[in-house]
């Protein structure tokens, strides 16, 4: 039988609204820094989507402080917590399911519920882009805005061209994430169903 519960607080969600634009502005930004030139703007003029950027990922800096904190004093830092005694088992459980199982109508494995926001493969991502690929994101964002902090050299190389192709390989690793984020939230009860939880707060679980 299903039964609905309150699964994301006010706080969550509207840390993942902001996060959700100022991603959208960084990624239209980015593309347009990095596919055009002063006399061919791909979608927004070279130096205009420089400074549009720099804000957005400043923002998104901030907000990304905020969810660490968030996440200290609230409970919902439990959900990042890996268990790693069998975990290799589960990931494998909820792959073949995401691969084979949700297609035949089986089950979820580790549906979501009041004590389980994440199944272990949206955990493990989950944990790899929020502990470690974005601070590594922020970090070399924060260099290119202030080369004068890198290193000129490294290993021969410039210091400021290593810190950027880091940066935009960092910064596709993240939009290759998105995409396979919005196709996963689409296996819930219904294709909508999770849009909806992460919208009103209440999760639909069965």
């Amino acid at each position: 039988m299903s039964k609905n519960f309150y699964h994301y607080p006010v706080w969550v969600r509207l840390w993942h609204l902001i996060n959700a634009v100022l991603c959208l502005f960084l990624i239209v930004t980015g593309f347009s820094m990095l596919y055009s030139d002063p006399d061919n703007a791909l979608v927004v003029k070279f130096q205009r989507a420089v400074s549009i950027h720099n804000v957005c990922g400043v923002l998104l800096t901030i907000s990304y402080t905020l969810f660490l904190f968030g996440n200290l004093f609230t409970s919902n830092g439990k959900h990042y917590l890996l268990t790693m005694k069998g975990l290799g088992k589960r990931l494998w459980k909820q792959g073949r399911y995401y691969a084979y199982g949700y297609f035949k109508g089986e089950e979820a494995p580790f549906p979501v519920s009041s004590e389980r926001k994440f199944n272990p493969l949206q955990q493990v991502s989950y944990v790899g882009v929020m502990y470690l690929a974005l601070p590594m994101l922020f970090i070399t964002g924060w260099a290119l805005m202030f080369p004068e902090f890198i290193l000129k050299k490294f290993l021969g190389f410039s210091g400021i061209f290593l810190t950027d192709q880091f940066h935009v390989i960092l910064g596709f690793l993240i939009v290759i994430f998105l995409f396979i984020h919005l196709y996963v939230i689409t296996m819930g009860k219904t294709p909508l169903s999770n849009f909806r939880s992460i919208i009103t707060g209440w999760q639909e679980s069965h």
